[in-house]
């Protein structure tokens, strides 16, 4: 569990802050599919930018498209003078196999930090969840909160498809 989010122990939710706590924690969720660290942890650096037969994308490509696309949900959802990246590559590595052997290590504590900046906002209770992003085009905070969501759980549901193709998947 999130720091600052309370147990989620009864059968609704009766406040605001309930849903605060709700969003953080379906940043990071883990209930229902295999999390972030249990995906990316214990991958050989020799294996990080192999692309599997048939699969377009190398473990590494996903993990960085990740960090990637949800710095930049954060930099949204936080940045008045906010300036839309350029698709699709602002948000793909431009190659199978990390540019040297610590930015692997970087991006995936970026994406880490970047979570839980992302949880920071949605558990402070200054900005109306149901806000209009000032710079934005009628995207609300609520919604990119569970847009990082979402798009984290499908890459993070790939990672563990290249693993298992890639004879590395040790997990449940």
């Amino acid at each position: 569990m999130i720091e600052g989010a309370r147990s989620w122990q009864h059968n609704g939710m009766s406040d605001e802050r309930d849903i605060r706590d709700l969003l953080a924690r379906t940043l990071a969720w883990e209930d229902a599919h295999v999390g972030f660290e249990a995906a990316v942890a214990d991958i050989p650096a020799a294996l990080r930018g192999k692309r599997p037969n048939g699969v377009g994308q190398s473990v590494w490509e996903l993990v960085e498209h990740l960090r990637r696309a949800q710095h930049d949900i954060l930099d949204f959802c936080r940045n008045a003078e906010y300036q839309e990246l350029e698709w699709p590559a602002d948000y793909w590595p431009p190659t199978p196999d990390p540019p040297d052997p610590g930015a692997w290590d970087e991006s995936i504590t970026q994406f880490k930090e970047d979570r839980k900046a992302l949880q920071d906002l949605a558990l402070d209770g200054k900005t109306p969840l149901t806000a209009k992003i000032p710079h934005g085009s009628g995207q609300t905070y609520a919604r990119e909160y569970l847009l990082a969501a979402d798009h984290a759980a499908y890459h993070i549901g790939q990672i563990v498809l290249v693993r298992r193709l890639l004879g590395i998947w040790g997990g449940k």
